[in-house]
């Protein structure tokens, strides 16, 4: 069943955000519905509200990537997460059977890979965000997190340390990984090698934490 929510809803570029109430679906096969307990803001939420790229432009859509938060139910066929879990959500999921996924030299998975072009659910090609009136509302890079609760493509959901500081953890969802990957992945930094980070922000940070 549905769950009535309250969101930051982006009704058009550059407008103020709107506190909502919405209605949030249940999840479907494979899709999770997670209860945001914390969330942050990075520049791509800035740029995607501001509306710098025209051809990205949907609304009403609710942005927001970076968050933490605790499973509330699953849809059919998940079964590596379960009600109450710990979960971070990821805007470059993976399905892990596609080519993509199996190479030894990308991630990008060729059905859950990061896209500011898409705005509805894989399965139906559908919201699962509605106003009171029924109106749909499009989500974000696979995450849509300035919402009390989100539904996700279960690829696109990690599971984390119940342990983990949660408030912490949503740096993990953009910030560090982003910092990470350029290291590890895109610059192929090793050992002895000699390196120059400009900027330490949360992606600086996130670099000059690996390198010592």
């Amino acid at each position: 069943m549905g769950v009535a929510d309250e969101a930051a809803v982006a009704r058009g570029p550059g407008q103020p955000l709107v506190m909502e109430e919405i209605r949030v679906d249940t999840p479907q096969k494979m899709e999770v519905r997670i209860k945001i307990l914390f969330t942050s803001i990075c520049h791509t939420d800035l740029s995607a509200w501001q509306g710098e790229n025209e051809a990205q432009q949907v609304y009403p859509r609710i942005l927001g990537h970076e968050a933490v938060g605790v499973v509330e139910s699953v849809g059919e066929g998940v079964v590596d997460m379960k009600e109450g879990d710990h979960v971070v959500p990821i805007f470059n999921g993976e399905c892990g059977d596609c080519a993509y996924c199996k190479s030894q030299k990308t991630n990008l998975c060729d059905k859950f890979r990061v896209n500011p072009f898409k705005s509805v659910m894989l399965n139906d090609g559908k919201c699962r965000f509605s106003t009171k009136e029924g109106e749909p509302i499009f989500h974000f890079l696979n995450t849509s997190t300035f919402s009390e609760y989100t539904v996700l493509d279960s690829a696109c959901v990690v599971k984390i340390d119940s342990k983990a500081p949660l408030k912490n953890m949503t740096l993990l969802s953009c910030g560090v990984s982003t910092g990470l990957g350029a290291a590890w992945n895109t610059a192929n930094v090793q050992a002895g090698s000699t390196v120059a980070v400009f900027g330490l922000g949360a992606v600086g940070l996130a670099v000059s934490s690996i390198l010592g």
